[in-house]
C-alpha cells in the first residue's frame, strides 16, 4: 500500500455518444427496482410459503420501510407442461394456492410480486416451457394473476434474434395494460445497453452472478463504463445481490453493496431473509447507501480514476451533492484519494464530507482521501453543509510494502523481521492538534520503533509518519491495528496478516499441503474434487480428458494459490488440464497453468483446452522463499475455465 499525499489518475475519456433512443414512456422505475429474488439462495428449492414468508420479513425487519417492494419468484414455479387452453399454470405441490393467491398476499403487504420466465421454448432449469411464441397469452396470464414484475430470461432461444424475441414480450405486456416493471435478462451478449432502453426498464449487462469476490469484480469491471447508458426508467443490471449468502466478507459484502448502490443498480435481495445474519440485514438496511442508488436524477456513478486497483466513484444527485466511492480491490489496505476539483465540484472554502457507513460528518479542504481496507468501500456524501463544526477528516492506516511481486504483502513467516510504516494526513480546513501515531501487534511479536514524528500541530494538507520494526510469531491469522489519535477524536486501521505454516520436508502431496493464501475466480478451489460450481465440496473426481486422478487441487480461472517454502524446496511437478467437468451443452474452456518461484515463472504449459490430453509441468524453485500456482483464463474468457492440478507434489 502506498501512503503517499501525492495522487495519481487515469485520464477518462469522455462517454460514448449513446444511440438515441426514449425510455419506455409508462413512467415505471423512474429508480432501480428494489426487492428480492430467490434464486441465488435457493435455485429451483422454491414454494409459496418461501414468497409469504420474505413479504412478512419485508414488513417486519424493516426492508419495506427503506425501499424494497418487489417480491420475485424465479425458475422452476410452474407445471412442465402448459394447460389445454395453453396457459402455465402454477406447480401444483410447489405452489398448490396458485399464483393469484400468492400475489394476493404479498399485495395486501403492501409489496409487489414478480415472475420469471426465458424468451425461449424452456426456462434456464429445463423445468418449465419458456415464453418464446407465447407472449400474448404469457402476459395475459402474469397480468391476470396480478403480476408485478417480469425477469425475462435467454435460455433456449432457438438462436432467434434477442431483439425480435424481447420486443415481442414488451409489446404483449403492453397489451394486458398492466403495470408491469420488465427486466430483461440477456446476460449482455448483444449489447442491451444500445437496445434496451425502450424495450424493457432494466437489462441484465454481465452473466451470472455468484458468491465469490473475483465474479462481483469481474461484472463491476463490465458494469462500470456502461454508465452513459443508464436513466430513469432505464437501467444496467449487473445482477441480484449476494449480501448475506456467506460465500464472502463482512467487509466484501458492504463493498458489493455500496458499488451496486453507485452505479445505480437495481437492488435485489439474493439470500435468504429467514436465516441472514444480524450485520447482514443492517447491510441491506442502511438507508444512506440506498439512497444513492434510489436518488431520483438517476445517474449511474462513473469512474474517476482506477489505478494499482484503486478506483474512484462519483456520483451527482438531486440536491447537489455529490457521492464519492473509494474502493480498493487489491488485498492489502490502500490510502486512497481524489480532490473536489477531480471531481469537478465548485471550489469552496470547505466541504462536509459524511461517511455513509459510520454515518459521521467530516471537514475536508478539497482533498476527499481514507486508507481503505483490502476489498474495502469507503463511501462519502460530499456537500456543502456546515463544515467547521465537523471532525476534521484523517486518513491513517499501515504500509506493508510488497517486497516479492505477485506475494501478498501481508503474508509475513515467522521470526522474519519486516518494517511496517504508519502514514496520517490532515485533509481539513482546520488543523489538527497535538496528533499521536500508534500501532499494537498480537502478543507475543516484537514490536520496535524505528522513527516515530511528532508534531503539536499538524496543518491541512500535512503528514506525520512513523516506522516501526515486527517480528511475527506464531502461525495463522494475525491482527495489527494502527492509527492516529487527536484531541477526542482518533482513526483506526486494522490490517488482517497472514503468518503462515512452511511447506514439510520431504515429498509431499501439494494438495494435503495448507496454502498460504488462494483466490479462486469461481468457487474454492478444491481438494482432491474438480471446481463444479461455486458451493464447497460440489466438484467430482478430477478428470481430465477421461483420465481420473485421486489427488489434487480442482480450479476455476483466474486461480492463484500462495505456499511459503522459506527457501527449502527444490521442486514440485504437477499433471494439468482441463477438467471434463461440463455437459454437451457447454464443451468450452481453455486455460494455462504457471507455477512462479518467488516473482520468476519457472514453468507454464501454455494455452490448454478442454479437448487437450494432461500433460506434465515441473517447476524448479531452489532457494524461493515462495511458491505461486497460477491457472489464466487462457486469453479469452474465463467461461468453464475449471482446470486441474493432478498429483501435485512438492520435494523440500
Amino acid at each position: 500500500m502506498a501512503l503517499a499525499v501525492g495522487l495519481a489518475f487515469v485520464v477518462v475519456p469522455a462517454a460514448p455518444v449513446v444511440p438515441a433512443a426514449q425510455a419506455l414512456p409508462d413512467g415505471q422505475a423512474l429508480t432501480p427496482p428494489m426487492g428480492f429474488n430467490n434464486w441465488n439462495a435457493t435455485g429451483c428449492a422454491i414454494d409459496e410459503k418461501l414468497i409469504r414468508d420474505t413479504a412478512d420479513l419485508f414488513v417486519t425487519q424493516g426492508l419495506k420501510d427503506v425501499g424494497y417492494q418487489y417480491v420475485n419468484i424465479d425458475d422452476c414455479w410452474a407445471a412442465p407442461d402448459r394447460d389445454a387452453s395453453g396457459r402455465l399454470t402454477h406447480h401444483p405441490q410447489r405452489f398448490p394456492s396458485g399464483i393469484k393467491a400468492v400475489a394476493d398476499y404479498v399485495h395486501s403487504k403492501g409489496l409487489k410480486l414478480g415472475i420469471y420466465t426465458s424468451a425461449g421454448t424452456q426456462t434456464c432449469a429445463r423445468t418449465m416451457p419458456g415464453g418464446l411464441d407465447h407472449e400474448e397469452v404469457d402476459a395475459q396470464t402474469f397480468a391476470d394473476w396480478g403480476v408485478d414484475y417480469l425477469k425475462y430470461d435467454n435460455c433456449n432461444n432457438q438462436g432467434r434474434p434477442a431483439l425480435e424475441r424481447y420486443t415481442k414480450m414488451r409489446d404483449a405486456l403492453k397489451k394486458t395494460g398492466r403495470d408491469i416493471v420488465y427486466s430483461l435478462c440477456e446476460w449482455g451478449e448483444n449489447k442491451p445497453w444500445l437496445w434496451g432502453d425502450g424495450v424493457g426498464h432494466l437489462w441484465r449487462t454481465t452473466g451470472d452472478i455468484t458468491d465469490t469476490w473475483p465474479k462481483v469484480v469481474e461484472i463491476l469491471k463490465k458494469n462500470a463504463p456502461l454508465a452513459p447508458y443508464a436513466k430513469p426508467g432505464a437501467w444496467n443490471d449487473p445482477d441480484m445481490l449476494e449480501v448475506g449468502n456467506g460465500g464472502m466478507t463482512g467487509t466484501e459484502y458492504r463493498s458489493h453493496f455500496s458499488l451496486w448502490a453507485m452505479m445505480a443498480a437495481p437492488l435485489l435481495i439474493g439470500a435468504d431473509l429467514r436465516r441472514i445474519s444480524p450485520e447482514n440485514l443492517d447491510i441491506l438496511r442502511n438507508k444512506e447507501i440506498i439512497a444513492l442508488d434510489q436518488d431520483r436524477l438517476g445517474v449511474q456513478g462513473r469512474v474517476v480514476s482506477q489505478v494499482d486497483g484503486k478506483w474512484v466513484f462519483v456520483k451527482p444527485l438531486a440536491n447537489g451533492d455529490t457521492a464519492v466511492a473509494l474502493f480498493n480491490e487489491n488485498t492489502t489496505s490502500a490510502r486512497i484519494g481524489t480532490s473536489a476539483a477531480a471531481l469537478g465540484l465548485p471550489r469552496r472554502p470547505g466541504y462536509t464530507v459524511r461517511d455513509l457507513w459510520q454515518h459521521k460528518d467530516f471537514q475536508s479542504a478539497g482533498e476527499i482521501a481514507a486508507v481503505v481496507p483490502a476489498h474495502g468501500t469507503v463511501v462519502y456524501r460530499v456537500s456543502n453543509g456546515n463544515w467547521w463544526s465537523a471532525q476534521p477528516l484523517v486518513s491513517a492506516g499501515l504500509d506493508l510494502g510488497q517486497a516479492i511481486p505477485g506475494i501478498p504483502g501481508r503474508i509475513t513467516p515467522a521470526g522474519e523481521t519486516f518494517e511496517a510504516t504508519v502514514t496520517a494526513t490532515n485533509h481539513a480546513v482546520l488543523p489538527v492538534i497535538n496528533p499521536r501515531l500508534r500501532l499494537a501487534a498480537p502478543p507475543g511479536w516484537r514490536v520496535e520503533v524505528v522513527s516515530r514524528q511528532e508534531k503539536w500541530v499538524l496543518h491541512s494538507g500535512e503528514s506525520i509518519i512513523g516506522r516501526w520494526r515486527l517480528t511475527p510469531a506464531g502461525i495463522g491469522k494475525a491482527e495489527i491495528t494502527s492509527g492516529v489519535d487527536f484531541g477526542r477524536a482518533s482513526v483506526t486501521d486494522t490490517t488482517e496478516l497472514i503468518v503462515p505454516a512452511a511447506v514439510p520436508h520431504g515429498t509431499s502431496p501439494l494438495g494435503d499441503v495448507v496454502s498460504a493464501w488462494e483466490s479462486g475466480g469461481y468457487g474454492p478451489v478444491e481438494r482432491d474434487m474438480s471446481n463444479g460450481g461455486w458451493q464447497p465440496g460440489d466438484g467430482k473426481p478430477l478428470t481430465i480428458n477421461g483420465n481420473v486422478y485421486t489427488k489434487g487441487m480442482g480450479a476455476h480461472a483466474p486461480t492463484e494459490l500462495v505456499y511459503y517454502l522459506g527457501g527449502a524446496c527444490s521442486s514440485m511437478t504437477s499433471v494439468v488440464g482441463i477438467d471434463d467437468e461440463r455437459n454437451d451443452a457447454n464443451k468450452v474452456g481453455s486455460a494455462s497453468f504457471e507455477i512462479w518461484a518467488d516473482g520468476t515463472k519457472v514453468a507454464d504449459s501454455g494455452v490448454r483446452t478442454w479437448r487437450d490430453d494432461p500433460i506434465a509441468l515441473t517447476g524448479a524453485l531452489t532457494g524461493a522463499k515462495f511458491l505461486r500456482l497460477v491457472v489464466t483464463d487462457g486469453g479469452d474468457s474465463p467461461r468453464y475455465d475449471r482446470g486441474d492440478w493432478a498429483t501435485p507434489s512438492i520435494t523440500c
